[in-house]
């Protein structure tokens, strides 16, 4: 059985209980809390796990994504027996986006709403707070959208109870480095244009992807450099640095509805057809599906496409995930489902849901998983981040299955490329 409640505002503990009701009535959607059984949570056996995320504005589709694909395995788990024999709740709030707003709301899953484990679905922009607080307070934490390398690579910022489960922005910058060199060497591409949002994952992620470029094909240049703003409306100004630039080719991170607006923007300049394009956030369903006219020959990371891997496992976890929600799942939907399986893993391998068990069971835990390069996705003790999981590029067409030919990435040598990154940053 499942329910959606809704709560707005910050209630005092007197009238919490009265506010959440009216603002249930209302029909607010600040909280979206869903249980089952419901008779577990009287045996006081349910355990509750919260997710901040981002449900409004521009970016929405990355929380609402986030939140049903972590519905759909929550369900699966809970149908095997829940977590060490508990049913999850799942406890849903709206960060916006903000910073700010991410950490107090974690802090009121964790304080108010008992949550005794947080699955946190925020951007690179807001995850950082989350992490502090998940510093402060101790609970178990699993980041699941968050790309910026340095979360996890820094030792400085790691913590024994935070985990990531989710790409990261150095094994896609290693793995589109080398697919771009080759592509670079065989046209001659040598003058570079980049284009990412202004922030943590937008900077990080560019300079990683122009050192690996730099370190394949030497004689590559960075001739023009834009960095919109994060859900900037109107990139008028960045199209036309890029085009007053007149690249061979031109390397983005720009994501989700941003990048949406940007290509739709683009087209009406002719930008993707003077230079090549490599748009690592391309091959998303959420970008494929929206833009107005997808340029054919666009160079794109895999983001989840269920085509890639190419296995009736992940085919069919796309299938069901679509069937389910009438949508097609996207790239943070596969991170969020792959966090809820191994925090199953998790407490089935500990005996129990206690935090600093499952925090140790999960380092070096390997799960089967439809995302996985082998079907098989690692939890790496080292920096308690994810690797073997799905990564290749390829070139878009406008149409189903949007990337036919992806070419896969090589796990021992973004592995090798990444270890000298950490040396090169002081992280080992």
């Amino acid at each position: 059985m499942s329910t959606d409640k809704t709560r707005g505002g910050h209630p005092t503990a007197s009238d919490a209980v009265s506010r959440r009701s009216a603002l249930a009535l209302a029909g607010s959607a600040a909280l979206v809390t869903v249980a089952a059984p419901w008779v577990a949570r009287a045996q006081a056996k349910t355990i509750r796990i919260g997710m901040p995320t981002i449900l409004s504005g521009r970016v929405a589709t990355l929380g609402i994504s986030s939140r049903n694909a972590v519905m759909m395995e929550v369900e699966k788990v809970n149908a095997a027996g829940g977590l060490a024999g508990r049913p999850i709740e799942m406890v849903v709030r709206d960060s916006k986006g903000q910073p700010q707003e991410a950490a107090r709301v974690v802090r009121e899953l964790v304080n108010t709403d008992g949550c005794e484990i947080i699955i946190d679905a925020e951007a690179s922009s807001a995850a950082f707070a989350v992490h502090e607080v998940a510093r402060d307070l101790g609970m178990l934490t699993i980041h699941t959208c968050s790309e910026t390398s340095q979360l996890s690579a820094d030792p400085k910022l790691r913590i024994p109870n935070a985990f990531r489960c989710v790409r990261q922005g150095v094994h896609d910058s290693v793995a589109g480095a080398a697919y771009a060199a080759k592509i670079a060497k065989e046209k001659g591409l040598k003058k570079w244009a980049t284009c990412s949002p202004d922030y943590a994952y937008g900077r990080d992620t560019t300079a990683e992807f122009i050192y690996y470029l730099k370190q394949f094909v030497p004689e590559v240049e960075v001739i023009s450099e834009s960095w919109p703003k994060l859900f900037q409306p109107d990139y008028t100004e960045t199209i036309t640095k890029l085009l007053q630039a007149n690249p061979q080719a031109i390397y983005s991170c720009i994501w989700g509805g941003d990048l949406t607006a940007f290509i739709d923007q683009g087209n009406l300049y002719g930008v993707f057809g003077k230079a090549a394009f490599f748009a690592v956030n391309m091959a998303d369903y959420t970008v494929l599906t929206a833009v107005k006219n997808l340029p054919a020959g666009v160079h794109s990371g895999n983001r989840y496409i269920k085509t890639f891997p190419t296995t009736p496992q992940n085919a069919a976890w796309g299938d069901a995930y679509r069937q389910k929600y009438n949508e097609y799942p996207t790239n943070w939907s596969w991170e969020n489902a792959a966090a809820v399986n191994f925090l199953a893993e998790a407490a089935k391998k500990a005996g129990s849901t206690d935090g600093k068990k499952m925090s140790e069971a999960l380092k070096g835990l390997t799960i089967d998983s439809p995302f996985g390069m082998n079907g098989k996705i690692t939890m790496r003790a080292e920096d308690q981040t994810i690797v073997d999981y799905a990564i290749g590029w390829g070139t878009t067409i406008p149409k189903e299955p949007y990337m036919p030919n992806v070419t896969p990435g090589d796990w021992k040598q973004i592995v090798e490329y990444e270890t000298a990154w950490k040396k090169s940053k002081g992280y080992l």
